[in-house]
């Protein structure tokens, strides 16, 4: 299954990209909770308009100066534009409608999203760019209950901060005994990948369990010292063949950019990295590719230093 993401920068160039899609003669920005308030930012930003969100609004409240006032005069259009970031069958707007459909005799209502499916598409005022098929953005990947009901995911350095020591000693069950959360989904996840060793499994339970974190399956190593992890050195390649045989989850979420690229290459499936935020393709050479872009800025500066130009 091919999974079409979307990055907060992917958000943003979307909206600046499209800005002449969207009416310029509006007085207000109204996002939608809470999917919805990220791109009414950014377009009552770039449109250089107020913005508030739906209970807001219904107050008479805007976020620019955050005291109830009447948000518009008489000599102002009178057009709103409610914004949301998606729409696929259209539940949320819908929702959004029926609450602002009291207005709609005194304002005039737009209904606008950055990403529309083609059924959903119909049922806006305007759209920014058609999405249709599995889709994933990276501000509602740990609340999307389908995406995480279907996804392995590592813990060190996404459910918790990475241990600053290992030690395989009293130090570093201490610090897993009270890791710091990091990412904590509120949705169920299929199954946890971790290369921690089988022995501290009721330690990692306990803490998994104390952050509320649901999951289906647990998967750690069975080695039984630093060592014998260490030598074998596959991460990547272990949590990939974990990943391949759990044939229904179709994304691995993982906190190491080269693991993850190891993991799409041995699963043959999509990896989320939280290290970057990206998302790694099986069939995408991204290792090559950023270190061709690294040697492509080295060479850069050094011809712009030999006439004189520091970068």
């Amino acid at each position: 299954m091919y999974i079409e993401y979307r990055s907060i920068s992917d958000l943003n160039d979307c909206i600046v990209k499209n800005l002449a899609k969207i009416p310029h003669d509006i007085d207000l920005v109204v996002g939608i909770p809470r999917s919805g308030m990220l791109p009414a930012n950014l377009l009552a930003l770039y449109l250089n308009k107020p913005y508030t969100d739906i209970d807001s609004f219904v107050e008479g409240r805007v976020f620019s100066g955050g005291e109830r006032t009447k948000v518009l005069d008489d000599k102002k259009s009178g057009k709103i534009l409610v914004v949301d970031d998606s729409i696929n069958e259209g539940t949320a707007l819908t929702k959004a409608k029926a609450k602002l459909d009291y207005l709609a005799e005194k304002y005039e209502l737009i209904y606008a999203v950055v990403y529309a499916t083609s059924l959903g598409s119909k049922k806006v005022d305007c759209f920014l760019e058609l999405i249709d098929g599995p889709r994933v953005f990276q501000w509602n990947m740990f609340h999307h209950k389908y995406m995480m009901g279907h996804a392995c995911c590592d813990i060190d350095g996404v459910l918790c901060l990475n241990p600053p020591i290992d030690d395989d000693g009293p130090l570093y069950k201490e610090y897993i005994e009270h890791a710091t959360p990091y990412i904590i989904p509120r949705v169920k996840i299929d199954t946890l990948v971790s290369c921690r060793l089988e022995k501290y499994r009721a330690i990692t339970e306990k803490w998994l369990a104390e952050h509320e974190i649901q999951y289906n399956n647990l998967v750690m190593l069975p080695f039984s010292t630093k060592e014998e992890r260490i030598a074998w050195g596959k991460h990547g390649e272990y949590k990939g063949k974990v990943f391949k045989k759990h044939k229904d989850d179709v994304i691995f979420i993982e906190s190491s950019l080269k693991e993850a690229v190891d993991i799409a290459k041995t699963s043959g499936k999509q990896v989320f990295c939280t290290e970057n935020f990206r998302m790694i393709y099986p069939d995408s050479n991204f290792m090559f590719r950023q270190k061709r872009w690294l040697s492509f800025k080295v060479f850069v500066a050094k011809c712009l230093s030999k006439i004189g130009i520091k970068v």
